[in-house]
Formats: structure tokens, C-alpha cells, sequence
């Protein structure tokens, strides 16, 4: 085969990695969102303890970690010093705990539709933080977009059936926590020059999530499990959950290093609708017409922002490869008037 089918093969495998990363991601987002849904709503698994649910996610997240790097091996660790891990890490992992708690705790109140149709809010929290932070350019297109999404998630919230404003707090603070989050790892872990896989952002920022978490658990919930006798702990059920967790965490870092975080944004969109569209086939969650309105107007405005990122970052590649071309194009002139400047000099000699 020629040189051009040989490059249409690579092409065309490309594209497929790419679409079963996706799918893996979304498969494995879909079934922990639901997974959790079914541990803590009353109605279903009936174990409405999040902060429990959340560290058991993390001890089994904390020990694969350790022994990954530690005892196996396969991964190396990476150098940090005690400063920039006070610094960096603990924030992150308090930051991580309080947006994992806040967000386990909505699916007590809330729908999972209703949740997916909140977590849009997501690319204003990040903008808006951002621009607090002066990582982000203040742009009024960009805030229009941001208000155009609001203003969809508002009207969703509006036709909400099953409107829990405890609920609603909860997931609106997960939002902001996690967003300060992705703005706090931007600031303060890349600036360091400091790049974390998931096994070891797990290995350092898991156990610090599980200490935060222990100090609400101790006032929260263990007072109720201590005198909770009929409760046993189900091996199964926890077991399988918290591996889906941590194998969540290795495709999102699959799908980002192999993909682009971009794409990543795109498919959570996709994750989005199908989540809703099993919310209310198979939970029988009531998603009515006011909602799906609300939604779309959110929907366009996120497929906006990501079109919008899209264009920006072609636009700086295409930059980096007209500075490349100017780059090459000095060096190789540099060279033919070094030879120049060399024939002159031997002919005069």
C-alpha cells in the first residue's frame, strides 16, 4: 500500500482511539454518577452518608496509589519538596473534599438529570474564578456567553419538579469548589513546573482529601453510624463503587493526555444528555418540558464556549507555527551567510 493509504490507516486509527477514549470516560462518568445515586438516594441502596461514601472512595483511591508506587513500582513518585506540598496539595485536597462531599450530598435531594442540568454552570465558575484569580482576560463577549448559560440553567432550575434548594446550595458550592480547584492546580502546580498523572495526584492528594474529610465525618456522620447496629458493610456494593471511582480517575487523565482537556469538555456534554435521557427513562426522574428548554439555552451557550476555546487554540497553534517557520527560516539564512562569509575569506586567502 502506498504512502498515502499508509497515512490514512494511522489517520483513521487515531480517530478511533480517540472516540474509545471518549467512550470509556463517559462510560465509566455515567457509572459512577449513577452508582452513587443508588448508594445514597433513600428510595433505592438507602445509605444517605456522602462523607463516608466519599472516603471510602479515597482510602481505596490512597492505598492502589500507594501500592502502585510504592511497592509495585510501575509508577515513579514525583520530587516535592514539604513547602510546595503545604502549598499546593493541601489546598487542592481540601478544595477536592469539599466539592466531592458537596456534590455526593446533592443526589440526596436532587434528580440526576437536575444535577447534570446544574453542573453546566461549570465553564462560568471556572471563567469567573479565573478572571478573580487574573488567570483569565476579562472579555464581555465571553461574560455574555457566561450570563447566556446562567440564564438557561436558571430556567431549568424554574421547571425543576422535584426543586430542593438545600439540594440546589449543595451542588452550586460543589460547582465553586471544584472550579477554584482546576483554577488553584493551574496556578499553583504548573507554574512549579509540577505535572501529576492520576496515580500520582491520587498517591498525594488522596490522603490529604481523606483527612479533611474526617474532621465533618467525626461531628456528622459517625455519631449516627455508631448507633446505626443493622448497618454492615457490603464488601460488593463499596468495593465496586470506589474501583469505578479510581478507574475514573485513570480516563480522565487517558482521555486528556491523549485528547485534549477541550475534548474532554465536548464529551461531558454528550455524558450530560445521556445521563438525563436515563434519569428519566429507566429512574423514571421527572424531567419536564421547561427543563429540557432551560437546559438547551445552557447547552448552546457551553457548545459556544467550547467552540469559542476551540478557534483560540487553533489560532495559537497557528501562531506557534508561523514564529517555528519565521525561527527556521532566520537559522537557515544565519547559515548561508556564515558560508558565504567563509567562501569570501577562503578566496581572499
Amino acid at each position: 500500500m502506498g504512502k498515502g493509504g499508509a497515512l490514512s490507516e494511522s489517520v483513521i486509527k487515531k480517530i478511533l482511539l480517540s472516540y474509545s477514549y471518549v467512550a470509556i470516560w463517559i462510560f465509566l462518568s455515567f457509572t459512577v454518577i449513577v452508582y452513587n445515586k443508588y448508594i445514597l438516594d433513600k428510595k433505592m441502596y438507602n445509605w444517605p452518608f456522602p462523607i463516608s461514601l466519599t472516603m471510602i472512595h479515597m482510602s481505596f483511591c490512597s492505598t492502589l496509589a500507594f501500592l502502585i508506587i510504592k511497592v509495585f513500582k510501575f509508577v515513579e513518585p514525583v520530587s516535592m519538596s514539604r513547602e510546595t506540598y503545604l502549598r499546593s496539595v493541601v489546598p487542592i485536597g481540601a478544595l477536592y473534599a469539599l466539592s466531592l462531599w458537596l456534590s455526593n450530598s446533592a443526589y440526596i435531594y436532587l434528580s440526576v438529570s437536575f444535577i447534570q442540568m446544574l453542573k453546566a454552570l461549570m465553564p462560568v465558575a471556572v471563567y469567573s474564578i479565573g478572571v478573580l484569580f487574573k488567570k483569565e482576560g476579562f472579555k464581555s463577549d465571553t461574560m455574555m456567553n457566561m450570563l447566556s448559560i446562567s440564564f438557561g440553567v436558571a430556567i431549568a432550575a424554574y421547571g425543576e419538579a422535584r426543586f430542593d434548594v438545600w439540594g440546589v446550595l449543595l451542588q452550586l458550592g460543589a460547582v465553586a469548589f471544584e472550579a477554584t480547584r482546576l483554577v488553584l492546580i493551574q496556578i499553583l502546580l504548573t507554574s512549579k513546573g509540577i505535572t501529576l498523572n492520576p496515580i500520582t495526584s491520587l498517591y498525594y492528594v488522596a490522603p490529604c482529601c481523606l483527612a479533611f474529610l474526617f474532621i465533618p465525618w467525626i461531628y456528622v456522620e459517625f455519631p449516627v453510624l455508631r448507633d446505626t447496629s443493622s448497618f454492615h458493610f457490603d464488601y460488593a456494593i463499596f468495593g465496586t463503587n470506589s474501583f469505578c471511582a479510581f478507574a475514573l480517575n485513570l480516563a480522565v487523565f487517558l482521555l486528556v493526555g491523549k485528547t485534549s482537556a477541550l475534548t474532554m469538555n465536548v464529551a461531558g456534554v454528550v455524558k450530560d444528555w445521556l445521563l438525563i435521557a436515563f434519569s428519566w427513562s429507566v429512574i423514571k426522574d421527572t424531567v419536564t418540558p421547561i427543563n429540557l428548554f432551560g437546559y438547551g439555552i445552557a447547552f448552546l451557550g457551553v457548545a459556544y464556549y467550547n467552540h469559542a476555546k476551540l478557534q483560540a487554540l487553533k489560532a495559537k497553534e497557528a501562531q506557534k507555527k508561523i514564529q517555528q517557520a519565521d525561527e527556521e527560516s532566520g537559522r537557515l539564512l544565519e547559515e548561508r551567510e556564515a558560508d558565504g562569509e567563509g567562501k569570501k575569506n577562503e578566496s581572499e586567502n
